[in-house]
Protein backbone atom coordinates (compact mmCIF):
# COMPACT_ATOMS: atom_id res chain seq x y z
CA UNK A 1 0.00 0.00 0.00
CA UNK A 2 2.67 2.22 0.99
CA UNK A 3 4.60 1.18 -2.09
CA UNK A 4 1.60 2.17 -4.32
CA UNK A 5 0.85 6.01 -2.67
CA UNK A 6 4.63 6.59 -3.63
CA UNK A 7 3.98 5.84 -6.88
CA UNK A 8 0.44 7.92 -7.01
CA UNK A 9 2.41 10.67 -5.44
CA UNK A 10 5.05 10.81 -8.17
CA UNK A 11 2.95 10.44 -10.53
CA UNK A 12 1.00 13.17 -9.65
CA UNK A 13 4.38 15.41 -8.70
CA UNK A 14 5.16 14.65 -12.60
CA UNK A 15 1.77 15.77 -13.79
CA UNK A 16 1.95 19.09 -12.02
CA UNK A 17 5.75 19.35 -13.35
CA UNK A 18 4.40 18.96 -16.95
CA UNK A 19 1.57 21.34 -16.41
CA UNK A 20 3.84 23.95 -14.89
CA UNK A 21 6.17 23.50 -18.04
CA UNK A 22 3.12 23.99 -20.82
CA UNK A 23 1.84 26.97 -18.72
CA UNK A 24 4.91 28.69 -18.70
CA UNK A 25 5.77 27.76 -22.44
CA UNK A 26 2.18 29.19 -23.62
CA UNK A 27 3.24 32.13 -21.43
CA UNK A 28 6.84 32.31 -22.84
CA UNK A 29 5.32 32.61 -26.46
CA UNK A 30 2.74 35.35 -26.08
CA UNK A 31 3.35 38.52 -28.03
CA UNK A 32 3.23 41.69 -25.43
CA UNK A 33 2.53 44.44 -26.93
CA UNK A 34 3.21 48.15 -25.06
CA UNK A 35 0.99 51.41 -25.98
CA UNK A 36 -0.52 53.85 -23.94
CA UNK A 37 -4.30 53.98 -24.25
CA UNK A 38 -4.85 57.79 -24.35
CA UNK A 39 -4.91 58.08 -27.82
CA UNK A 40 -8.14 57.73 -29.79
CA UNK A 41 -8.80 56.02 -31.99
CA UNK A 42 -4.97 54.69 -32.10
CA UNK A 43 -4.59 53.44 -28.79
CA UNK A 44 -7.48 53.95 -26.55
CA UNK A 45 -10.18 51.71 -24.37
CA UNK A 46 -13.86 51.17 -24.93
CA UNK A 47 -16.99 51.50 -22.69
CA UNK A 48 -16.08 48.05 -20.74
CA UNK A 49 -12.20 49.15 -20.51
CA UNK A 50 -10.99 46.34 -23.21
CA UNK A 51 -7.85 47.49 -25.25
CA UNK A 52 -9.53 49.45 -29.32
CA UNK A 53 -8.35 51.03 -32.20
CA UNK A 54 -5.86 51.18 -35.21
CA UNK A 55 -2.92 49.90 -33.23
CA UNK A 56 -4.81 47.51 -31.22
CA UNK A 57 -6.00 45.80 -34.67
CA UNK A 58 -2.35 46.31 -36.04
CA UNK A 59 -1.50 43.82 -32.87
CA UNK A 60 -3.76 41.80 -33.11
CA UNK A 61 -3.23 41.27 -36.74
CA UNK A 62 0.25 41.03 -36.24
CA UNK A 63 -0.12 38.08 -33.41
CA UNK A 64 -2.29 36.34 -36.37
CA UNK A 65 0.92 36.40 -38.16
CA UNK A 66 3.50 35.14 -35.99
CA UNK A 67 1.28 32.86 -34.23
CA UNK A 68 1.37 34.22 -31.17
CA UNK A 69 -1.51 35.21 -28.83
CA UNK A 70 -1.32 39.25 -28.13
CA UNK A 71 -1.35 40.67 -24.86
CA UNK A 72 -1.49 44.79 -24.69
CA UNK A 73 0.36 46.11 -22.00
CA UNK A 74 -1.42 49.81 -20.98
CA UNK A 75 1.91 51.98 -20.91
CA UNK A 76 2.41 55.41 -19.65
CA UNK A 77 4.05 57.52 -22.50
CA UNK A 78 7.33 57.68 -20.96
CA UNK A 79 7.56 54.37 -20.06
CA UNK A 80 7.45 52.58 -23.46
CA UNK A 81 10.65 52.85 -24.28
CA UNK A 82 12.09 51.87 -20.63
CA UNK A 83 9.52 48.84 -21.08
CA UNK A 84 11.44 47.96 -24.32
CA UNK A 85 14.60 47.81 -23.10
CA UNK A 86 13.83 46.12 -20.02
CA UNK A 87 11.90 43.12 -21.50
CA UNK A 88 8.70 44.28 -20.20
CA UNK A 89 7.20 43.88 -23.51
CA UNK A 90 8.23 42.32 -26.93
CA UNK A 91 6.94 45.10 -29.14
CA UNK A 92 5.91 48.58 -28.88
CA UNK A 93 2.84 49.67 -31.35
CA UNK A 94 1.39 53.43 -29.97
CA UNK A 95 1.84 55.88 -32.86
CA UNK A 96 5.37 56.28 -31.97
CA UNK A 97 7.64 58.45 -34.51
CA UNK A 98 11.01 57.07 -35.78
CA UNK A 99 13.41 59.80 -34.88
CA UNK A 100 17.30 59.47 -34.34
CA UNK A 101 17.21 59.57 -30.52
CA UNK A 102 14.73 57.02 -30.54
CA UNK A 103 16.68 54.86 -32.73
CA UNK A 104 19.82 55.43 -30.60
CA UNK A 105 18.54 53.27 -27.70
CA UNK A 106 15.76 50.99 -29.46
CA UNK A 107 15.02 49.38 -32.85
CA UNK A 108 12.27 50.36 -35.30
CA UNK A 109 10.46 48.54 -38.12
CA UNK A 110 9.97 50.22 -41.38
CA UNK A 111 7.67 52.83 -41.62
CA UNK A 112 3.90 52.10 -41.32
CA UNK A 113 2.34 55.24 -41.61
CA UNK A 114 3.33 58.95 -42.27
CA UNK A 115 2.07 61.91 -39.95
CA UNK A 116 2.23 65.84 -40.30
CA UNK A 117 2.40 68.01 -37.35
CA UNK A 118 -1.20 70.63 -37.25
CA UNK A 119 -2.72 73.23 -34.66
CA UNK A 120 -6.00 73.01 -32.15
CA UNK A 121 -6.55 76.42 -32.22
CA UNK A 122 -8.35 78.91 -29.78
CA UNK A 123 -10.61 80.97 -32.23
CA UNK A 124 -10.20 83.78 -30.15
CA UNK A 125 -6.05 83.30 -30.65
CA UNK A 126 -6.33 85.22 -34.18
CA UNK A 127 -3.71 81.94 -35.30
CA UNK A 128 -3.59 81.64 -38.91
CA UNK A 129 -0.19 79.96 -39.65
CA UNK A 130 2.31 78.26 -37.64
CA UNK A 131 4.27 81.30 -37.68
CA UNK A 132 1.90 83.32 -35.57
CA UNK A 133 2.97 81.48 -33.17
CA UNK A 134 6.38 82.31 -32.66
CA UNK A 135 6.07 85.28 -30.72
CA UNK A 136 5.81 86.85 -26.65
CA UNK A 137 2.66 86.58 -25.23
CA UNK A 138 1.92 83.51 -27.00
CA UNK A 139 1.17 80.21 -25.29
CA UNK A 140 1.45 76.80 -26.87
CA UNK A 141 0.39 73.50 -24.98
CA UNK A 142 2.48 70.22 -26.63
CA UNK A 143 2.11 67.12 -24.91
CA UNK A 144 6.10 65.79 -23.44
CA UNK A 145 8.06 63.53 -25.14
CA UNK A 146 5.83 63.86 -28.38
CA UNK A 147 7.61 65.34 -31.78
CA UNK A 148 4.87 68.80 -31.21
CA UNK A 149 6.88 69.06 -28.24
CA UNK A 150 10.60 68.97 -29.50
CA UNK A 151 9.19 71.18 -32.69
CA UNK A 152 7.81 74.10 -30.42
CA UNK A 153 10.74 74.01 -28.16
CA UNK A 154 13.62 74.11 -31.21
CA UNK A 155 11.90 76.19 -33.97
CA UNK A 156 9.05 78.86 -31.36
CA UNK A 157 11.54 79.99 -29.31
CA UNK A 158 9.80 83.35 -28.89
CA UNK A 159 6.84 81.68 -27.27
CA UNK A 160 6.01 80.19 -23.79
CA UNK A 161 5.65 76.59 -23.88
CA UNK A 162 3.90 74.21 -21.77
CA UNK A 163 4.56 70.68 -21.86
CA UNK A 164 1.97 68.99 -20.18
CA UNK A 165 0.94 65.21 -19.29
CA UNK A 166 -1.59 64.53 -21.71
CA UNK A 167 -3.03 65.26 -24.93
CA UNK A 168 -6.05 66.03 -22.87
CA UNK A 169 -4.79 67.98 -20.82
CA UNK A 170 -3.67 70.06 -23.41
CA UNK A 171 -6.60 70.54 -25.46
CA UNK A 172 -9.05 71.51 -22.56
CA UNK A 173 -6.61 75.15 -21.61
CA UNK A 174 -7.03 75.30 -25.78
CA UNK A 175 -10.60 75.19 -25.38
CA UNK A 176 -10.54 77.23 -22.28
CA UNK A 177 -8.17 80.00 -23.62
CA UNK A 178 -5.49 79.03 -21.12
CA UNK A 179 -3.27 78.50 -24.15
CA UNK A 180 -3.78 79.94 -27.63
CA UNK A 181 -2.56 76.50 -29.85
CA UNK A 182 -1.83 72.45 -29.04
CA UNK A 183 0.59 71.06 -31.28
CA UNK A 184 0.10 67.40 -32.18
CA UNK A 185 -0.62 65.34 -35.23
CA UNK A 186 -3.14 66.05 -38.47
CA UNK A 187 -5.91 63.42 -37.73
CA UNK A 188 -6.11 64.11 -33.77
CA UNK A 189 -6.20 67.97 -34.16
CA UNK A 190 -8.87 67.17 -36.70
CA UNK A 191 -10.48 65.21 -34.34
CA UNK A 192 -10.33 66.96 -31.80
CA UNK A 193 -11.49 70.26 -33.34
CA UNK A 194 -14.89 68.51 -34.38
CA UNK A 195 -15.75 67.84 -30.78
CA UNK A 196 -14.57 71.35 -30.02
CA UNK A 197 -16.05 73.68 -32.70
CA UNK A 198 -17.49 76.10 -30.67
CA UNK A 199 -14.11 77.32 -29.10
CA UNK A 200 -11.65 76.01 -31.31
CA UNK A 201 -10.44 75.21 -35.02
CA UNK A 202 -7.66 73.03 -36.79
CA UNK A 203 -5.03 74.49 -38.97
CA UNK A 204 -3.72 70.90 -40.98
CA UNK A 205 -1.45 73.13 -43.51
CA UNK A 206 1.85 70.83 -43.11
CA UNK A 207 4.11 73.06 -41.74
CA UNK A 208 7.32 70.87 -41.33
CA UNK A 209 8.39 67.39 -43.63
CA UNK A 210 6.38 63.86 -42.80
CA UNK A 211 7.07 61.75 -39.93
CA UNK A 212 7.25 57.90 -40.34
CA UNK A 213 5.39 55.68 -37.50
CA UNK A 214 7.13 52.48 -37.02
CA UNK A 215 6.87 49.87 -34.46
CA UNK A 216 9.77 49.79 -31.99
CA UNK A 217 11.63 46.34 -30.64
CA UNK A 218 14.59 45.77 -28.48
CA UNK A 219 17.65 46.78 -29.87
CA UNK A 220 19.25 44.24 -31.34
CA UNK A 221 16.08 41.89 -31.77
CA UNK A 222 16.64 41.52 -35.41
CA UNK A 223 14.62 38.13 -35.67
CA UNK A 224 11.35 39.62 -34.52
CA UNK A 225 12.17 43.11 -36.53
CA UNK A 226 12.30 41.00 -39.64
CA UNK A 227 9.20 38.87 -38.76
CA UNK A 228 7.79 42.44 -38.49
CA UNK A 229 8.80 43.70 -41.39
CA UNK A 230 7.52 41.02 -43.32
CA UNK A 231 4.44 41.43 -41.79
CA UNK A 232 3.73 45.36 -42.78
CA UNK A 233 4.52 44.57 -46.17
CA UNK A 234 2.26 41.44 -46.58
CA UNK A 235 -0.34 43.67 -44.50
CA UNK A 236 -0.44 46.44 -46.72
CA UNK A 237 -0.59 44.37 -49.83
CA UNK A 238 -3.31 42.84 -48.35
CA UNK A 239 -5.32 46.01 -47.72
CA UNK A 240 -5.16 45.47 -44.13
CA UNK A 241 -4.44 49.52 -43.85
CA UNK A 242 -7.59 50.30 -46.06
CA UNK A 243 -9.62 48.06 -43.87
CA UNK A 244 -8.07 49.66 -40.67
CA UNK A 245 -8.91 53.27 -42.58
CA UNK A 246 -12.76 52.50 -43.08
CA UNK A 247 -13.24 51.14 -39.59
CA UNK A 248 -11.62 53.96 -37.68
CA UNK A 249 -10.69 56.71 -40.16
CA UNK A 250 -13.08 56.80 -43.06
CA UNK A 251 -14.69 60.53 -41.84
CA UNK A 252 -10.96 61.34 -41.61
CA UNK A 253 -9.66 60.01 -45.08
CA UNK A 254 -12.49 61.96 -47.06
CA UNK A 255 -11.85 65.15 -45.52
CA UNK A 256 -7.46 64.79 -46.15
CA UNK A 257 -8.72 63.82 -49.53
CA UNK A 258 -10.84 66.98 -49.86
CA UNK A 259 -8.19 68.97 -48.90
CA UNK A 260 -5.54 67.55 -50.82
CA UNK A 261 -3.26 66.14 -48.25
CA UNK A 262 -1.59 63.19 -48.33
CA UNK A 263 -3.08 59.91 -46.37
CA UNK A 264 -1.76 58.82 -43.53
CA UNK A 265 -0.98 55.01 -44.86
CA UNK A 266 -0.03 56.04 -48.43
Amino acid sequence: MKRILIILSLVLLSGLILSGCKSKSNKDNTLTIGMELAYPPFETKDEEGNPTGVSVDLAKALGEYLDRPVEIENINWDGLIPSLQTGKVDAVISSMTITEKRGEVIDFSDPYAHSYLGLLVNKSSNINDIQDLNQEGKIIDVKKGTTGYLYATENLTKAKINGLSSENACVIEVTQGKADAFIYDQLTIYRQSKLNEETTEAILIPFQDSESWGIGVKKGNTELLDKINDFIKEFKDNDGFNEITEKYLKEEKETFDELGFPWFFD
